[in-house]
């Protein structure tokens, strides 16, 4: 691996830049590629790229940049995208830094920042050194996201067509499902999470797999497919629905033929017991029945003590005598019978009765 340590004003940093919104994002007169397949989608905040601008106005280092340098004497950015793009982006006239634009500036002023001398390390060396060097810089910055680093490690066709999809502000997945989905897309957080649904081994063995394809056709129709069956099945929206692995209960119970008016029947009930603590997992619960997700209100240590003095100490079912700390309560009449979480409905069991009765 070879290095070196060149010189780069702004003025020729932003000739020729272009950003296509399709993933391509270039500048150096054309020569350098600021966002190749590895590197993650924009992310500074307002305030973060004013900073940029500002350490530039006031003649401060900037942090150092890697350029990777390619057999066809173009480059690629390893480490300083962000700022890279920053820049860029203000001598476009994107963005503001209090109140003016860079056209706004006087003459003089324009020329310090397109003066402005950015420290770039230039290296060659094969692709694995390159995403291994690439690797090792970033430890020390903004730390890449698991999905980040496997974008980088399966880049190809796949994964530009997918980023297209999954990983932009306003991309398609973000229109069509953000009120369902955790995280942002331009972390890749969409895209990990469809990716986690739809294989049935690991993330990186289904990128593996799909690395030279030629499109994302496959997981984007998936998604879609996943999201249409989310809306037919439970048409009323609610809070509680963001973020529930949907794809996973589409996996399981897509095949069933569910009446969506008794389910929302059976929601709106669930919503309103105050026994049901998660009402997120509601939804898991009215298509699998399994109370586990509901997390059912456990009664009060005053609750149990009150059973505990009635009863005696005494189990009902074994009839033996034990310590509180020895029982556990339990509805006498089931939870899903309609039996509530309060004093008149609690006994108390010793610990191996009541695993037992559970285990029913």
């Amino acid at each position: 691996m070879k290095i070196d340590l060149h010189r780069v004003t702004v003025r020729e940093l932003t000739a020729d830049y272009e950003d296509n919104q399709e993933g391509g994002v270039i500048g150096y007169g054309g020569k350098l590629d600021i966002r190749p397949p590895y590197q993650r989608e924009f992310i500074y905040k307002d305030k973060q790229r004013q900073a940029v601008i500002e350490t530039l106005t006031k003649d401060f280092p900037l942090n150092v940049m890697y350029w990777a340098a390619r057999e066809d004497g173009t480059f690629e950015v390893i480490d300083g995208q962000q700022r890279t793009i920053s820049i860029c982006q203000y001598v476009e006239g994107d963005f503001a830094v209090k109140g003016r634009y860079f056209h706004n500036l006087q003459v003089d002023e324009k020329e310090q920042i397109l003066n402005y001398e950015l420290m770039v390390y230039l290296c060659s060396g094969t692709d694995s050194q390159k995403l291994d060097w690439f690797e090792t810089i970033n430890i020390a910055g903004e730390k890449l996201t698991d999905q980040e680093l496997r974008n980088a490690v399966y880049s190809g066709s796949w994964v530009a067509d997918a980023k297209r999809y999954f990983s932009k502000n306003n991309a398609p997945a973000q229109g069509l499902a953000s009120k369902y989905m955790n995280g942002t897309p331009n972390r890749q957080d969409y895209l990990e999470t469809v990716i986690k649904w739809i294989s049935p081994g690991s993330i990186e063995e289904y990128m593996a797999v799909h690395q030279h394809n030629p499109n994302a056709n496959e997981l984007w129709l998936y998604f879609q497919s996943v999201i249409a069956w989310v809306q037919a099945t439970f048409p009323k929206y609610r809070r509680e629905m963001k973020g529930l692995p949907w794809g996973d209960l589409y996996n399981q119970f897509k095949g069933t033929a569910w009446d969506s008016a008794k389910l929302e029947e059976q929601i709106t009930a669930l919503m309103m017991d105050e026994d049901v603590t998660n009402k997120k997992g509601i939804y898991s619960y009215v298509l699998s029945g399994q109370e586990k997700h509901l997390n059912i209100r456990a009664f009060s240590d005053n609750e149990k003590r009150e059973a505990y003095e009635r009863q005696q100490s005494i189990c009902p079912i074994c009839t033996d005598s034990f310590q509180i700390e020895e029982m556990e309560g339990d509805h006498i009449t089931p939870w899903r019978d309609g039996g509530k979480t309060n004093a008149a409905n609690c006994q108390m069991l010793c610990i191996e009765d009541n695993r037992r009765k559970g285990a029913k």
